[in-house]
C-alpha cells in the first residue's frame, strides 16, 4: 500500500503566512528551461518530487478529483499564441457573451500521463491529439495551439501534477486540453479571442463495471452526428445531445448506447464516447471516419496492433445485421481504453458475445498497455517520455 503523504497539508499550512503568500503571488510562470535565458528561482517546498497525493488510489473510479494546477493561454485576433503559464486549479473568468456560452465554439481533446514502475512518467502520442485539435479548430474557425505548444502545455500540465500521477497499475492522469471561443460576440460569428487550457485529473476505469463485458444498447430515435455536422471533430457541441439517449439507456440497466446512421438508420456508427469494432473470423471492422465518426487516438493505435498481430482489418460501413452475426464487439477510447462488450440489444433482440481470456480484444489490450507500461519495445515511437530536467520543480504559478 502506497504510503499516504501528508505534504499538501504542509504547504498550505506554509501559505497562511503574509510572507509566502507575497512570495506566490510574485512568482513567475512554470515554463520549459529552454524556452527564454531568464529562468524563474525555485522556492522551497516541503514537498518532493516522490510525494503522492492523499487519496484512496485503489478506488479512483472515473470522476473529476481536483489536481493542483492548470495551464491557460490566449490569442486574439487570429495571432499566435502567447506563451501560456500554470495558476492553481480553479474558476475561470469568462463574459456572458463569450462565443463558448452563446454559440457552443469550442474543441475538447483528451489524453493520459501513466507512471512507470521505474518513476518514469510518460504520454500517449500527445502529438495526435494536437493535430486532431488543429483539425476541428479550422472547422470550428478558431486559432489553434501549434503541435509543439500543445505537447509542451501538456507535458507541463503533467509534471506539475505529478504528485496525482497514480502509481503503476492503479490509474493514469487524464488530461483535458480545451479550445474555445472566449471573446465576447453578440452575433453569430467567430469570436475575437480564443483560450487555450489544460485540467487534469487521476482516473480509473471509465465504466462503473470496471473490467467487466459492457452491454450496450442500440438507438434509433436519436442521433449522435449528421453528415456535414461535426462528429468527426471532438466539438463540444457532439456530446450534450447524447445524454437523453444515455440516461434512458442506463436507466434500463445498460452500459451505453450505439448509434446508428442519421441518414439509413442501418448503419452503425460510434458509441456515446468511444469508437467500436466488430471482429468476425480473422477480420475486424470498423466504421470508416466519413466525417460523422470521430477518429480516435486509441482506435487508430489499436487497428495498426491489429495489423501487426496478422488480422485484416476494414474501414469500412458495418451493417447492423453484420454487428449482430460478429464473434466479437469491443470499443476503444482514451478515456475506456479498450473495452469488451458482452452484448448487444437491437429492436428487443439481445445478442451475447465472447468476452474473457483469449478474445481479440484482450490480446489487443495486453500489446496496447504493455508499450504504455514499457514492458513492450514501443517500435513505433508513441511514447513520449516527461523529462523532468528540463523544467523547474516544483512549479511555479501565475
Amino acid at each position: 500500500m502506497i504510503s499516504r503523504m501528508v505534504c499538501f497539508r504542509n504547504l498550505l499550512q506554509s501559505l497562511r503566512t503574509g510572507s509566502a503568500v507575497s512570495k506566490l503571488r510574485s512568482s513567475n510562470c512554470y515554463t520549459s528551461r529552454t524556452a527564454s535565458s531568464v529562468q524563474p528561482v525555485v522556492e522551497p517546498s516541503s514537498c518532493s518530487e516522490d510525494d503522492y497525493a492523499d487519496m484512496d488510489w485503489d478506488n479512483l473510479g472515473f470522476s473529476l478529483r481536483p489536481t493542483d494546477y492548470m495551464y491557460i493561454t490566449k490569442c486574439s485576433g487570429g495571432g499566435s499564441f502567447e506563451e501560456g503559464h500554470l495558476s492553481r486549479y480553479g474558476n475561470i473568468e469568462l463574459s456572458p457573451s463569450a462565443g463558448v456560452l452563446n454559440y457552443g465554439q469550442g474543441l475538447f481533446e483528451g489524453t493520459k500521463a501513466y507512471r512507470r514502475q521505474d518513476g518514469g512518467l510518460c504520454l500517449f502520442r500527445p502529438d495526435q491529439n494536437a493535430i486532431r485539435m488543429q483539425i476541428g479548430a479550422e472547422r470550428m474557425c478558431m486559432t489553434s495551439p501549434s503541435v509543439h505548444q500543445f505537447v509542451e502545455a501538456v507535458k507541463q500540465t503533467a509534471l506539475a501534477n505529478k504528485r496525482w500521477i497514480p502509481p503503476p497499475g492503479k490509474g493514469s492522469l487524464y488530461i483535458r486540453p480545451l479550445l474555445m471561443g472566449s471573446g465576447s460576440v453578440l452575433g453569430l460569428g467567430p469570436a475575437p479571442e480564443c483560450t487555450f487550457l489544460i485540467y487534469a485529473s487521476p482516473v480509473g476505469n471509465y465504466f462503473k463495471e470496471g473490467l467487466a463485458p459492457l452491454n450496450l444498447f442500440i438507438e434509433e430515435e436519436y442521433h449522435r452526428a449528421t453528415r456535414g455536422g461535426v462528429g468527426g471533430v471532438k466539438s463540444i457541441s457532439n456530446y450534450s445531445p447524447v445524454l437523453k439517449a444515455l440516461g434512458r439507456a442506463k436507466s434500463r440497466g445498460f452500459s451505453d448506447v450505439l448509434y446508428l446512421d442519421s441518414v439509413n438508420k442501418k448503419n452503425i456508427e460510434e458509441v456515446s464516447s468511444c469508437n467500436i469494432f466488430v471482429v468476425k473470423d480473422n477480420v475486424i471492422s470498423t466504421p470508416a471516419t466519413n466525417g460523422t465518426i470521430l477518429e480516435g487516438v486509441t482506435r487508430k493505435s489499436i487497428i495498426d496492433i491489429a495489423i501487426d498481430h496478422g488480422y485484416q482489418v476494414k474501414e469500412q460501413c458495418v451493417p447492423v445485421e453484420e454487428l449482430m452475426e460478429a464473434d466479437e464487439v469491443f470499443t476503444t477510447g482514451t478515456a475506456v481504453g479498450v473495452a469488451t462488450v458482452g452484448s448487444i440489444t437491437y429492436q428487443g433482440k439481445r445478442v451475447e458475445y465472447k468476452s474473457g481470456d483469449g478474445c481479440v480484444s484482450q490480446q489487443l489490450l495486453s500489446t496496447y498497455m504493455g508499450i504504455q507500461k514499457g514492458h513492450i519495445e514501443d517500435k513505433k515511437g508513441w511514447i513520449l517520455e516527461i523529462d523532468s530536467a528540463m523544467y523547474s520543480y516544483p512549479p511555479h504559478i501565475q
